[in-house]
């Protein structure tokens, strides 16, 4: 969905690790088996001080007991885990959840079900009859070897110990050990609460002792659920760049939280390296010291679900029949879902099932409705080895969809899509904008419940593919020629983008006169979903490890990628890709946007019939208005890209052809033709003055808001730099910084040669050009750093400034010429007015 489905809070909580640490490896590239490890687990737990007591002494007959991962024990207010000895130095995935949110508080991770910290931790025995809880990382690893550096590498990566817990008693055959947890899990900590940085973000203070409490802990075969009460002071965060309210008051907020600990495999499932070439999430980058023998290497796993064929079907797998795998992914539909969306959510889920044939399996993945109480009273939908779709009561417009998986292997262990009430508005607001048009079913702010559930499905589909370790596709529907997507036939059998990982929202090219159906309109799985399936989840056998699998899928990846739509456009990481851009369409953004525009001109006169409900104020007038404001922004924001473009396509040396590539010169030429027609020639069509007299939205301010949107892509530092890095390599061929410039020039001051009146609108837009420039010419030390792109570029060394400051000159030198013949005060004046700015943005005194 929008941006803020990059799961910007979970990237927060460190994916599980905070330190470095050394990782044995047997096979290159294989975690051992933790049975490697097995001796330490036999290591007595030492004393003194502190014996530990007779078992009966501590667990006693009052004792409520539970086997599962630890045995737990209740007894009164008290619990005690009874931890094997096999399950020391195990690793323990620890993910916390809010299960109730407090009252009043919308701030980042506040709804019931976010996600507030996940970690990876080990109980391991120490000396003097203590048990210690350690969190672990797998950033720094050393393959065993002859020659290896395993022991280097732990020896400088000792895990923290996070908390330390006396052994009270042993178990009857010293099998394991007992500890009492009860004053960790009533505390504050870390591990298995709100994280450092989830609690700065929302404001959380000191832990309010006598207020918090655990409710629940409850023992499974491979997790322990334990259920808390907690109450923190809160004071309210100011917004970055404001200062702190004096006034402020701390004040309680009380949430309920669910932290998961969940086994991991005691041998890892084998990873898959990343490729840049498919998009999919990843664990943190991993240094390995000891694989090439003259240097080091880093390297990511692609994080993605276990599925493997069972053991009786192995032989049909290899000889290319469809199997079922040995454990299905289920997604859980949350009970409290409105019960007319629930078949929608499901078919979104199951809807994937067809890209997993192409990895070989079928039937891989289905949606349920979680059970209720009364049918299973052990399954919690809090419990982290359920995936589960959250039904939120949030008034944000958005969905998410996060993943928890294995750090030392990628493994995805579950996957909660946060699904916020409110994004049906802002499903139904972009159908409207990009459809009306062409489909009168959108021509209501009520939408009959088969569109809204077909708008529900596709969300879901979307967001369901993130959970399986997808990555967004802005790159996808560049790869489809504008007019096949007014093709009937062809665009109804193929869709308008090869991949629903792309925010490529609905069909806004297709024309009224075209007669294209929903299933023309809507994105779907496409192409380059059942391909990056495939590359992800495929089964190889005969590779015995990751390494082996390199040379297998790189074969494997050059000859699919010989079809353009397979392309992944590098997720949101290539911003200066003009073909990797968000909500656009096709292959050319300039045919596409005329199209665009030509549909928004049909819509925005009829906006008053469209947004009529009765006994409603102006509101929805309003709010459609400003979206289709907001989508010819993004238009202009398509075109203008394009201009100083450097696209980028991923290859291995086995490949032929550039990798960075600059946009050629006649399509950034194309581009700047469109905005001098349709941006800086006043876009009259988006002024209406009827409605501003309704909504207040003065149509001075929109025609600003649009000619600023390519303004700022325009004159900024980024594009110049580009175009600027195109001529120092391509020369004559490259469209020069200064031929841009003066090309913005003559469309933004077209008056000057006839000596025309410059109305209102055309003299806001030279204003906030100059402007632009002016502020260029002249940054501060400060703003230069922010200006350089990150190092990119030395923006006090570059020809920037030169090239912005002869902009200006020019500029001020036929200023100079025309003034004097204007009649009309308004113009003469603002001319001069601009006189006076250049001179003393180039001759400050």
């Amino acid at each position: 969905m929008q941006r803020i489905l990059t799961i910007s809070l979970l990237a927060l909580l460190g994916l599980h690790t905070t330190a470095s640490h050394a990782q044995r490896r047997t096979k290159k590239n294989q975690p051992a088996p933790a049975a490697a490890k097995a001796d330490s687990t036999k290591r007595p737990v030492v004393g003194p001080p502190g014996q530990p007591k007779p078992y009966k002494e501590v667990i006693t007959g009052k004792a409520i007991s539970t086997k599962g991962m630890f045995t737990l024990h209740k007894i009164e207010d008290k619990y005690f885990f009874e931890i094997p000895n096999d399950m020391m130095e195990r690793d323990i995935l620890v993910v916390s959840r809010l299960s109730k949110a407090a009252a009043g508080f919308r701030t980042g991770a506040s709804y019931a079900g976010d996600q507030i910290n996940s970690s990876t931790v080990r109980f391991e025995k120490g000396p003097n009859n203590r048990i210690y809880l350690k969190r672990t990382s797998f950033q720094e690893i050393g393959r065993d070897s002859t020659e290896g550096m395993y022991r280097n590498v732990m020896n400088s990566n000792i895990q923290p110990i996070g908390a330390s817990f006396d052994v009270k008693a042993l178990s009857p055959d010293n099998s394991g050990a007992v500890i009492d947890v009860t004053d960790y899990m009533n505390g504050d900590n870390d591990y298995f609460f709100f994280s450092p940085v989830i609690k700065k973000i929302l404001g959380l203070g000191m832990l309010q002792s006598d207020r918090s409490y655990t409710s629940t802990i409850r023992a499974y075969p491979t997790n322990i659920e334990v259920k808390t009460v907690k109450t923190y002071m809160f004071m309210p965060v100011s917004q970055p760049g404001t200062p702190p309210n004096p006034y402020a008051v701390a004040s309680p907020l009380t949430f309920e939280l669910n932290t998961s600990m969940v086994l991991l495999p005691k041998v890892p499932m084998q990873p898959r390296y990343f490729d840049d070439r498919v998009g999919y999430f990843t664990t943190q980058n991993i240094t390995d010291f000891d694989v090439n023998p003259q240097g080091v290497d880093r390297y990511r796993y692609i994080a993605r679900y276990r599925l493997e064929p069972k053991t009786e079907d192995i032989e049909k797998y290899k000889r290319g029949e469809l199997v079922e795998p040995k454990k299905q992914i289920v997604y859980y539909i949350d009970p409290t879902t409105p019960k007319k969306w629930v078949p929608y959510l499901i078919q979104g889920v199951n809807d994937w099932q067809i890209a997993f044939e192409k990895a070989g399996f079928k039937n891989a993945i289905v949606a349920r409705l979680a059970p209720t109480y009364a049918e299973d009273s052990t399954f919690n939908l809090e419990d982290a080895r359920h995936s589960a779709i959250i039904y939120k009561p949030s008034d944000i417009p958005n969905a998410s969809g996060p993943n928890v998986h294995d750090p030392r292997s990628g493994e995805i262990m579950e996957s909660h899509i946060n699904w916020y009430h409110n994004v049906m508005s802002l499903v139904r607001n972009w159908y409207m904008i990009q459809t009306a048009a062409v489909d009168p079913k959108a021509r209501k702010m009520e939408f009959d419940d088969e569109l809204m559930g077909q708008l529900i499905r596709f969300v879901s589909s979307h967001e369901v593919g993130h959970t399986l370790g997808l990555r967004h596709n802005f790159g996808s529907s560049s790869t489809v020629p504008t007019e096949k997507l007014r093709d009937k036939a062809w665009v109804e059998a193929n869709g308008h983008t090869p991949s629903i990982m792309d925010y490529a929202r609905f069909n806004y090219i297709a024309q009224p006169e075209d007669n294209i159906a929903q299933k023309g309109l809507f994105p779907r799985i496409g192409d380059y979903d059942t391909w990056a399936i495939e590359w992800g989840y495929r089964w190889h056998p005969e590779a015995k490890n990751a390494d082996q699998e390199v040379a297998l899928l790189n074969k494997i990846t050059i000859d699919r990628l010989k079809n353009p739509r397979l392309w992944w456009g590098d997720g949101e990481g290539n911003s200066g890709d003009p073909r990797s851009q968000t909500e656009d369409l096709s292959d050319n953004a300039m045919k596409a946007s005329t199209y665009g525009i030509k549909n928004l001109k049909r819509i925005i006169v009829n906006l008053p019939q469209y947004t009529y409900q009765s006994t409603k104020d102006y509101t929805n007038l309003g709010t459609i208005y400003n979206e289709i404001v907001g989508q010819f922004g993004r238009y202009i924001g398509h075109v203008t890209n394009n201009i100083g473009g450097v696209e980028r396509t991923p290859k291995r040396v086995e490949q032929t052809g550039s990798v960075y590539q600059f946009t050629d010169r006649s399509t950034q030429k194309e581009a700047m033709a469109w905005l001098q027609s349709n941006v800086f020639a006043t876009p009259t069509w988006i002024i209406q003055k009827d409605y501003a007299a309704l909504t207040g939205q003065e149509p001075l301010s929109v025609i600003s808001r649009v000619q600023d949107r390519a303004l700022n892509i325009l004159v900024n530092p980024s594009t110049l730099g580009r175009l600027i890095s195109a001529e120092a390599r391509v020369g004559a061929k490259a469209y020069a910084p200064t031929e841009m410039l003066n090309d913005v020039k003559k469309s933004v001051f077209t008056e000057l040669a006839s000596r025309k009146a410059i109305d209102v609108y055309r003299r806001q837009l030279q204003k906030s050009y100059v402007e632009k420039l002016i502020t260029l010419a002249n940054p501060s030390k400060q703003e230069q750093a922010s200006l350089s792109r990150g190092g990119e570029i030395n923006f006090a060394t570059s020809d920037i400034m030169s090239v912005v400051k002869g902009q200006l000159r020019s500029i001020s030198a036929e200023l100079r010429t025309a003034a004097n013949s204007y009649g009309d005060a308004a113009s003469k004046n603002h001319l001069l007015d601009l006189q006076d700015r250049i001179k003393q943005a180039l001759e400050p005194k």
